[in-house]
């Protein structure tokens, strides 16, 4: 799998400084005007955590802090700009070969899971990542729009956007009671400055199950005896639904692949890549930014084993697999009462009973894998599929190109398809949830907090603790 870039469909003529509008319309925004002009490798060197917020107070010893300040939340523009990053951004570029140079040899070159391009790259640009957002009025899930015709660059169109963007799952901030914000809900000294009043957190969440039934089709893409053999480390080491491929010589019998070796795909990476992304545009923003620990992700999605503690917080539905004999060896599970241990998030409803706002490909989306499988497939190359888009692969390339990638590049042939599915349906088989060796859908168990800093505390008790951006903050983006 490859980490996809998104910069083929940016206007040839940048942003200019004072080319910005504010939301009323008219007079140049000086907070934008003020952002553009931010060089990237200044803003990269001077990066650095500012934990405390505005009106925040610190208790430590000698250095304890108490705030004159008032809170003081971002403003509806400061977040546009921050939801905005974690969007979409254009169009991908398939730059990748389509045979193998030696032998002439076609390559799969059709791996991608959408075109739609990001700020950070992603494994077969599956675009798992999805964002919360958590602020005073309440928490929202953030959904991916179309990319703007052009860059979204003036205040207007960021508002616009943001708003659209922003679906109340809350009517409050993501949290746990005041007498409950230590372990296992918070990390010790994350519990006095993390999500106060004011903050504002992107929180993200990856939907692993698209990308790891693509990337088990990408990896038997491989030449002949390069395919592995999928073995389960949970279950002996044996052949993982795929004994007949050995036996007919698809796979390679000596090369073996232990499922657990998978992990998560690398698809959680984009999460990281993009938490990086908004934390230097908070900093050229002259914002506060921290990454750190979330709530406890078990406790933030409701998973069972908490929610009769915490309530149901963000209210995913969780999978529980029928406990069985053979889970003792396999999964150290004694008793059908520990089942619960092995509870894994499938699906976040929406709040208005529509279609969910995050579901995995697996059941009970679905009524097997072999239809999970066959769904993806259909996304990717059927009728209405990423691949068979004519006018999307017209915009990234120029001239007559997009058409003759679509002709020549080669898509999944059915052996491995059908090798993929064969795989996945052993998986819910044997284990009772799929994927069983990670999560359907992942929490990387951190999360940004952004917020204005309180410049006196900064001044006060450390030598270099603002920079320009900081100090110019207020006069740049007064509401």
């Amino acid at each position: 799998m490859t980490f996809t870039d998104n910069h083929s469909e940016l206007p040839e003529i940048q942003p200019q400084p004072g080319t910005t509008v504010d939301i009323a319309g008219g007079a140049p925004h000086p907070g934008l005007a003020d952002l553009f002009t931010r060089p990237l490798l200044r803003t990269v060197w001077r990066r650095r955590t500012h934990r405390v917020s505005r009106g925040a107070k610190v208790s430590a010893g000698t250095m304890t802090y108490t705030s004159r300040n008032a809170v003081q939340p971002l403003s509806e523009l400061e977040e546009a700009v921050l939801i905005a990053i974690t969007g979409t951004t254009g169009l991908t570029m398939p730059d990748r070969p389509f045979e193998d140079p030696d032998n002439g040899t076609p390559i799969m070159s059709k791996p991608n899971l959408t075109m739609a391009g990001r700020t950070a790259g992603s494994p077969d640009n599956a675009q798992g990542t999805h964002f919360f957002l958590v602020n005073d009025s309440g928490t929202y899930f953030l959904r991916r729009l179309e990319p703007a015709p052009e860059e979204p660059f003036d205040a207007a169109t960021l508002v616009a956007r943001a708003r659209r963007a922003k679906v109340k799952v809350l009517d409050h901030r993501l949290d746990v009671a005041p007498d409950k914000r230590d372990f296992p809900a918070y990390l010790d000294s994350n519990r006095f400055l993390s999500n106060l009043p004011g903050t504002t957190l992107l929180f993200p969440v990856v939907d692993l199950s698209h990308q790891y039934v693509n990337a088990l089709m990408y990896l038997l893409t491989q030449p002949d005896g390069a395919r592995p053999t999928l073995v389960d480390d949970r279950n002996f080491y044996r052949a993982a639904g795929v004994r007949k491929w050995v036996k007919n010589g698809f796979l390679n019998g000596e090369l073996k692949l232990p499922l657990g070796a998978l992990g998560p795909m690398r698809t959680q990476i984009e999460a990281d890549l993009l938490l990086q992304n908004l934390m230097l545009t908070a900093e050229a923003m002259g914002l506060g930014a921290w990454i750190h620990a979330t709530i406890n992700p078990q406790i933030a999605l409701g998973d069972p084993k908490f929610s009769r503690a915490y309530g149901r917080m963000l209210g995913f539905d969780f999978v529980t697999p029928r406990w069985r004999p053979a889970d003792i060896w396999r999964w150290h599970i004694p008793l059908p009462k520990y089942a619960k241990v092995r509870s894994h998030p499938v699906r976040l409803p929406a709040p208005d009973g529509g279609a969910p706002l995050i579901a995995a490909a697996c059941p009970p989306m679905y009524g097997s894998m072999s239809e999970a499988v066959e769904t993806i497939i259909q996304e990717k190359f059927g009728r209405n599929g990423v691949y068979t888009d004519r006018d999307v692969f017209a915009r990234i390339y120029r001239e007559d190109y997009g058409q003759r990638y679509l002709t020549e590049a080669s898509e999944y042939e059915e052996r491995v398809i059908d090798c993929a599915r064969d795989i996945c349906e052993y998986i819910l088989r044997t284990h009772g949830r799929f994927p069983a060796h990670t999560d359907a859908i992942h929490v990387p168990g951190v999360w940004l907090q952004v917020h204005h800093v309180e410049n006196e505390y900064y001044e006060q008790f450390f030598a270099n603790g603002l920079t320009d951006a900081h100090r110019s903050h207020d006069e740049a983006w007064a509401h």
